[in-house]
């Protein structure tokens, strides 16, 4: 993880990579104003008016290495090349003969680590971001095809220098622990040598259930205390009314969207600390860490009921965010997430 490119993204300690998914430039600004510093992947781009476009926002993106984008070789706006998306699932495939569609196996894990080597021959100084789909940690996803097999992904994770995975679990109704599953797999998968992202939900996407603010944030700070270094949020909504950027347009969800951002890139510097230590305590997943003589806990509640959990034993602790105090332990209510800083 140690790794830096010279056209890649910044490696200052204090820089936490937030994105979203395969927006319009022309709404850059208002994802800057939400605490979103980074585009990732771009409808049938990289064009020039698309990165025209995302220059005048300041807006860095992740895009394909097409034909504009290796004339950009040299231009800082684009921070690392996209290795496509779900290749672990299976692929639409159309039959020659008939013309009728279906599905595939996925992309065979050995192409995706050769396609990787030759998009790092074509440009060494930029990172790849590799996604996968829910089949990180959804066992019981069936979308993966025919042969589909869980060790696949150890050689799927040899194709990215960043590798990202999407599960939406709130509008999917399943378990929101599948985002921190999924993120200690991939860790575990790359031996911790790689560095992880995670996408995120925040609208209803197919119409069916949408996740609360508090699911949202809880699902962010959890797959942060497993080791995530990026988050890419899903805005889109298909169903009942297709929505590219429906994020925007539901005020609740993005106000809590950019008062969590917002913490992220004050506590950045302590996040990306290598110092980190996990627990889990009376169904609260914490991460302690030692940051400039403090010691921070970032914790979330793991489970459907309200619990108490103990923190420190020692003095008061800040409730970052909260403006209270603590001594020794906390309440934790469903979905709850606290954050804390403990000095002397």
């Amino acid at each position: 993880m140690k790794q830096t490119w010279k056209n890649g993204l910044p490696t200052a300690p204090d820089y936490f990579p937030i994105g979203v998914w395969l927006q319009s430039p022309e709404n850059a600004s208002r994802y800057g104003a939400a605490g979103i510093n980074l585009y990732v992947a771009l409808w049938q781009g990289p064009t020039e008016k698309q990165l025209t476009a995302l220059k005048a926002a300041k807006m860095r993106v992740i895009c394909e290495q097409n034909a504009v984008g290796l004339t950009h070789k040299d231009d800082p706006i684009i921070a690392a090349w996209m290795h496509g998306d779900e290749p672990d699932n299976a692929q639409a495939v159309t039959d020659p003969v008939t013309g009728k569609k279906g599905w595939g196996p996925c992309v065979p894990p050995a192409k995706i680590v050769a396609d990787y080597q030759k998009l790092r021959a074509t440009d060494p100084t930029r990172p790849i971001l590799l996604n996968l789909g829910q089949g990180v940690a959804n066992d019981d996803w069936k979308g993966r095809g025919a042969g589909a097999k869980l060790s696949d992904y150890e050689t799927y994770v040899q194709g990215g220098d960043i590798v990202s995975f999407d599960v939406y679990p709130a509008a999917n109704n399943l378990p929101l622990g599948l985002v921190a599953k999924g993120v200690d797999r991939l860790v575990g998968w790359t031996g911790g040598k790689t560095r992880i992202w995670n996408c995120l939900e925040c609208t209803r996407i197919d119409g069916k259930t949408k996740a609360t603010p508090r699911q949202v944030r809880n699902e962010t700070w959890r797959a942060i205390i497993h080791g995530s270094r990026g988050l890419i949020y899903f805005v889109h909504q298909f169903q009942p009314k297709f929505n590219e950027h429906a994020l925007l347009d539901d005020p609740e969800m993005l106000a809590s969207v950019t008062a969590t951002n917002k913490q992220i890139r004050e506590l950045a510097a302590v996040i990306n600390s290598p110092r980190g230590k996990r627990r889990t305590q009376n169904g609260v997943e914490m991460l302690v860490v030692e940051h400039q003589g403090a010691n921070y806990i970032f914790a979330a509640a793991t489970g459907d009921t309200t619990v108490t959990a103990e923190l420190d034993p020692c003095g008061k602790i800040e409730v970052l965010g909260e403006g209270r105090t603590v001594s020794g332990s906390d309440t934790f209510a469903p979905n709850d997430v606290h954050l804390y800083r403990i000095t002397g």
